[in-house]
């Protein structure tokens, strides 16, 4: 690159909905915290990262809110709506991560006091997203640059969760893959498009691109939860199709396991028909994408 080439080539918006308590789940607990956690990601090219705001402002004026930030859970269902057909309109690549709790029920991991994290569950779905959020970026810089490129990750901010913390995690993570020591054999990042100095943690309402990150997380989250939110509702997930990413160019596969993943599997997740719709609509039982296997990786 040279000097007056951005530090990075573009740009991951993420953001959650649910919670990620595990001591006590809903609905196998009344009081228990949400039975379950989403982590989406908003990905975009740099040099679109200044029309994020006016986006976001665009959005807000076709739903004739009077808020100036967009946030998915104060719409009303016709905005909620308009929110998501507008999103999926934009040059961005949407991704998700949901975890259903049920399963994970007072877990504890036995590696969560060898690194600091910020809280590690939080950290593992976010890990298992930007798998796919690095592959896609490596593979889309080879074809727009013909060389990998890094990503800035934007995280919003939410309790327990710190910048030095969550680097921490990511060098960890990134020693253990280098040592062939990966406690989770399931994929690993690109490390190539991951600058620890280009990873940040914003509040909410400072940031266009976390509140569209926001609209993706929810509309997910309306789309398989019944507890907090009334009758699973996936009209608002569905419209987001055209920007969930299939492979780089949008054009092969399916999003099954890649912008759209389950956890655990849905065999093993036990939803009721209409939790599951979401996911048979994307593409589920069948994943047609792995993440690149870490070298010598172990299993826990």
């Amino acid at each position: 690159m040279s000097e007056s080439t951005p530090p990075y080539s573009y740009v991951a918006y993420i953001d959650e909905a649910g919670d990620p308590g595990l001591q006590r789940v809903k609905p196998l607990d009344a009081n228990g915290s949400s039975e379950w956690l989403i982590l989406s990601a908003v990905v975009i090219g740099e040099p679109n990262e200044k029309n994020v705001a006016p986006w976001r402002n665009d959005i807000l004026r076709e739903t004739k809110s009077q808020r100036k930030d967009l946030h998915f859970t104060n719409l009303k269902p016709w905005n909620k709506r308009i929110a998501c057909t507008e999103l999926a309109k934009l040059p961005a690549r949407l991704f998700v991560v949901c975890s259903n709790k049920k399963n994970m029920r007072g877990y504890t991991n036995p590696f969560a006091e060898k690194y600091p994290a910020p809280n590690w569950f939080y950290a593992w779905l976010s890990r298992l997203l930007l798998e796919r959020v690095t592959y896609f970026v490596r593979e889309k810089s080879l074809e727009q640059y013909r060389e990998i490129r890094k990503v800035r990750l934007e995280f919003s901010s939410r309790g327990g969760l710190n910048r030095f913390s969550l680097t921490s995690y990511f060098n960890w993570l990134k020693l253990q893959s280098e040592g062939g020591k990966n406690y989770l054999p399931l994929g690993n990042l690109i490390w190539e498009t991951i600058d620890e100095n280009q990873v940040f943690i914003f509040n909410h309402k400072e940031r266009a691109g976390l509140q569209l990150a926001d609209t993706v997380a929810s509309a997910f989250f309306k789309a398989c939860d019944y507890v907090d939110t009334g009758e699973c509702d996936p009209e608002f997930a569905k419209l987001l199709a055209p920007r969930m990413c299939h492979d780089p160019d949008g054009s092969q596969g399916t999003a099954s396991g890649y912008s759209v993943k389950l956890m655990p599997k849905l065999a093993d997740a036990k939803l009721l028909p209409a939790q599951a719709e979401i996911f048979t609509y994307y593409g589920y039982p069948r994943q047609w994408w792995a993440p690149t296997p870490s070298t010598n990786a172990v299993s826990s």
